[in-house]
């Protein structure tokens, strides 16, 4: 199956009531097989509050792994992590729960973020954090 993608310009296809982006992947290479610290952060660049629950975000390079968002406001201007395998409240606390690597084990990886009706708004591999410029 072939997965789409999105540009790599900020709010890409992005909804008419939302603004969310993907605005940096991290990953440092120090345990190539297991790198619970490596993250896809999310910020809400429009002026509205979202509700991410049924949101995706996933791997496209793969195809998987994904992660669905529960219930969870972002607010404008806030930016949550989704970790690999470390639970960090004060970014949102979700993690992807995987037991090894996610990001930069193909080359390019990408990250995408879809809706719930599973349009892809946002998609990002290594560039730079330009946060919502």
């Amino acid at each position: 199956m072939t997965l789409p993608t999105v540009q790599d310009s900020p709010g890409a296809d992005e909804t008419e009531d939302s603004d969310l982006r993907i605005t940096e992947i991290f990953y440092d290479g120090l345990e190539p097989r297991y790198e619970g610290d490596e993250f896809v952060e999310i910020t809400n660049c429009g002026g509205l509050a979202q509700d991410l629950e049924d949101w995706v975000l996933l791997d496209i390079s793969d195809g998987s792994p994904s992660f669905k968002f529960p219930t969870y406001v972002l607010h404008p201007g806030d930016t949550i992590r989704v970790y690999t395998d470390e639970i960090h409240a004060e970014h949102g606390g979700f993690s992807f729960g995987s037991g090894t690597a996610i990001w930069n084990n193909s080359q390019p990886d990408r990250a995408e973020l879809r809706n719930p009706d599973g349009r892809a708004v946002s998609g990002r591999g290594y560039e730079p954090n330009t946060g919502c410029e």
